[in-house]
C-alpha cells in the first residue's frame, strides 16, 4: 500500500493495519478510521456545500460507502485520497440533485470561464499569493470565507482541497480527474478573484 500521510498518532494503528482489520471481519476497526479522519473530511465539505448540515450528511454517506466499498481499496494511493475521492464524487451527486431541485448548481464544468491550461509558471506564481495563509484574524477569516463562496463550485474546490487542505496537485487531480495544468490555471484564476474580493472589502 502507500504510504500514509495522515500523521498516525502514537501508540495507535496505521491505517493500513485499521484497513487490514476490517476486512478481517473487525469491524470496529473502521471505527478508528472515521474517528481518524472525519473533522478534515467534514471540513472540506463544508467549504464545497456551504452547508455544515448538508456536510455532516454527506460525510456519513461516504464512510458508509467507503465501508462497503474497502475491498476494492487497491493500495496505491493513501486512505484518505481514496476517502476523499469518494466523498468529492458524494458532494457532486448531492449537488447535482440540488441543482435538479432549484436549490443550488454543478460543479461539472468552468460555467465562468477561467483560461484553463494558461502557462503553468503563471499559474504557479499564484500560491505566491495564497490569501489563506494571510488571513491572521477572524475578521479576515470571515472575509475571505464569504470570498470564497462567491467563487465558482469549480474554484471553490480547488482552494478547499489546495490552499485549505494542502494537498498537492498530483493527489487533487486524482482525486477529481481533473488535469494538473488545469487545476493550476483554476487555482491562479481563484487567487486573483478572491484578492479581487477582498479588496472590495476594505
Amino acid at each position: 500500500m502507500a504510504e500514509e500521510r495522515t500523521d498516525t498518532p502514537e501508540g495507535e494503528p496505521s491505517d493500513e493495519e485499521l484497513i487490514r482489520s476490517t476486512l478481517a471481519g473487525k469491524t470496529r476497526a473502521f471505527d478508528v478510521l472515521v474517528r481518524r479522519h472525519s473533522r478534515k473530511l467534514t471540513a472540506m465539505l463544508i467549504q464545497v456545500l456551504n452547508s455544515e448540515a448538508d456536510a455532516y450528511d454527506v460525510a456519513q454517506e461516504a464512510f458508509i460507502k467507503a465501508f462497503h466499498s474497502l475491498r476494492y481499496f487497491k493500495g496505491d494511493s493513501a486512505f484518505y485520497t481514496w476517502l476523499y475521492t469518494i466523498a468529492l464524487n458524494q458532494a457532486r451527486n448531492f449537488m447535482r440533485k440540488r441543482k435538479r431541485e432549484g436549490n443550488g448548481f454543478s460543479i461539472d464544468n468552468d460555467e465562468n470561464g477561467d483560461p484553463l491550461e494558461k502557462d503553468s509558471e503563471l499559474a504557479d506564481k499564484g500560491r505566491e499569493a495564497d490569501p489563506i495563509r494571510n488571513a491572521q484574524n477572524a475578521e479576515l477569516r470571515k472575509k475571505l470565507a464569504k470570498a470564497i463562496s462567491q467563487l465558482s463550485p469549480a474554484h471553490q474546490e480547488v482552494v478547499t482541497l489546495a490552499d485549505i487542505q494542502g494537498l498537492s496537485f498530483p493527489e487533487i487531480a486524482k482525486m477529481t480527474n481533473v488535469t494538473e495544468g488545469t487545476l493550476r490555471s483554476r487555482l491562479h484564476y481563484a487567487h486573483k478573484q478572491l484578492q479581487s474580493l477582498l479588496a472590495e472589502e476594505r
